[in-house]
């Protein structure tokens, strides 16, 4: 539990393969059902304050929870999920902490020296994102999502999936 964030909501895998990814969750760790996006539509994308075009795909499950997050970037558009992936990495890039306040952690992070790597948004102002660059350490980058809009109760809804979960269609398709 950290006093500034609260609780660690999600681990965010940035990977090469996608399904490889999904496939290994799903058939060596047991975690699904998976909730999978072929291309994710921003509202906006900004890289260290300039728009960019990134495309990826997303996957979303739940072990217990904790939310696990597979992305795979689908271009070369500037982004710290190719930063991560140029850089050689492959693997948990970021923690994600979710505020039904936003806003007023946004600000608390910047009032904090937090420096803004990336950040968008999805579906609407409630669907707010913005990792922090981490230089100078070696953990994983901080991200902060807006959870007050319909992507909290998309959230929940894939949590509530993973509860009782058989092993039975394991990968979902969204959009």
């Amino acid at each position: 539990m950290s006093r500034f964030f609260g609780p660690v909501r999600q681990n965010g895998y940035v990977v090469r393969d996608i399904r490889a990814a999904m496939d290994h969750w799903i058939n060596v760790m047991g975690v699904g059902p998976w909730f999978y996006v072929d291309r994710v539509k921003t509202d906006y994308f900004r890289y260290k304050g300039q728009d960019s075009a990134v495309e990826m795909s997303i996957a979303l499950a739940n072990a217990g929870d904790l939310q696990i997050e597979l992305i795979q970037q689908r271009n070369d558009a500037p982004s710290m999920y190719k930063d991560f992936l140029d850089a050689g990495l492959e693997g948990l890039q970021h923690v994600a902490f979710w505020s039904t306040s936003y806003q007023a952690l946004y600000e608390d992070c910047r009032a904090r020296g937090l420096k803004v790597g990336h950040e968008g948004q999805i579906g609407g102002p409630q669907g707010r994102f913005c990792y922090f660059e981490n230089t100078g350490h070696p953990g994983a980058v901080i991200e902060i999502s807006d959870i007050s809009g319909a992507k909290g109760a998309f959230f929940e809804h894939i949590r509530k999936a993973a509860v009782d979960w058989d092993g039975t269609d394991p990968i979902r398709t969204v959009g």
